[in-house]
This record gives C-alpha cells, sequence and structure tokens, in this order.
C-alpha cells in the first residue's frame, strides 16, 4: 500500500463515504460488479488500485474488489475518480 492511502486514510475516506454517501457504494457494487441486484453495500477499503466493498442482495452478504482504471496518486485524485465513477455508474445502472 502506498504512503498516500495509509490505514488511517483508507479509514477516514470509508467512514466518510458510508456515512454521508451510501448510495454511491451501492452504485460502485451495482455498475461495477457482477452484483446489480446490489441492495446495499459498504466500502471497506481504498487504496490506490481499488476498493473493498461487503455487497448485499437477497439476504446473502459478498466480499467485492472493484480495481480503479488508473493507480490512484492520493487522496484528492480518489475524491475525484470516485465521483466520476458514480456518474458513470448512474448512466450504467439507468441503461
Amino acid at each position: 500500500m502506498s504512503d498516500q492511502f495509509s490505514p488511517e486514510i483508507s479509514s477516514r475516506i470509508c467512514k466518510h463515504i458510508n456515512e454521508d454517501h451510501a448510495d454511491a457504494v451501492v452504485i460502485y457494487a451495482q455498475a461495477f460488479s457482477k452484483f446489480e441486484d446490489a441492495t446495499t453495500a459498504e466500502m471497506l477499503s481504498i487504496d490506490a488500485e481499488g476498493m473493498n466493498l461487503s455487497v448485499k442482495t437477497h439476504e446473502e452478504t459478498f466480499p467485492v474488489r472493484i480495481e480503479f482504471d488508473h493507480t490512484l496518486l492520493d487522496a484528492e485524485d480518489a475524491h475525484q475518480t470516485l465521483i466520476g465513477m458514480v456518474k458513470q455508474g448512474r448512466q450504467k445502472t439507468r441503461s
């Protein structure tokens, strides 16, 4: 794990996303994993290469790894990438 994504930074990002943007985590699961029928999801960790989620669908919970399309440089890059993925995910889940 790179210095930019220490356990503390990963924890801070996950806490923010899960508390303030829970709907976005479900969109990540639905659009970027095989769990298009995800009902809830939680971001467990994030690093420069991707994010780990816990995804619930039909009363079962699954671990999911979603890789980013590039290696993140820092927390700001993570912020912008996650925003872009939500926008892309919304388009995918609507079609």
